[in-house]
């Protein structure tokens, strides 16, 4: 069986890709928590619906945001309750759920948008 010194160039890649996603996602989990009361992937959900036509089938949704169902169910559910999306049927698929960003979710998008890219410049630059 090989082992870290079988391939010390690898490991390390990982383990710094590793590293740095930590510390971005901790910087990003603590400023928009602190300012705008969203956790990171709450934040990434409203971004993907903001950035497409404001709506998307959860197995696309959890996909995009690398979430299982389960996971990104809880997480609409939390957004909804703050009234920042809703979950609608869809009209072709009575099984598939859509969920929809509303106006309140379009604007904490947009004021907390320049914290999530002030945070990834910083980390990321």
């Amino acid at each position: 069986m090989p082992t870290t010194r079988d391939d010390p160039v690898l490991v390390g890649a990982w383990r710094d890709l590793l590293d740095r996603h930590a510390r971005i996602h901790c910087a990003l989990s603590s400023a928009l928590e602190h300012q705008h009361g969203l956790g990171v992937s709450e934040f990434e959900v409203l971004d993907r619906l903001a950035s497409g036509d404001h709506d998307a089938r959860i197995q696309e949704l959890a996909d995009a945001v690398h979430l299982s169902q389960s996971a990104l169910s809880r997480v609409v559910a939390r957004l909804e309750a703050d009234g920042l999306v809703v979950r609608a049927m869809c009209p072709e698929d009575r099984r598939g759920v859509y969920t929809c960003l509303t106006e309140a979710g379009r604007a904490r998008h947009a004021e907390a948008s320049p914290t999530h890219r002030a945070v990834l410049r910083e980390t990321l630059g």
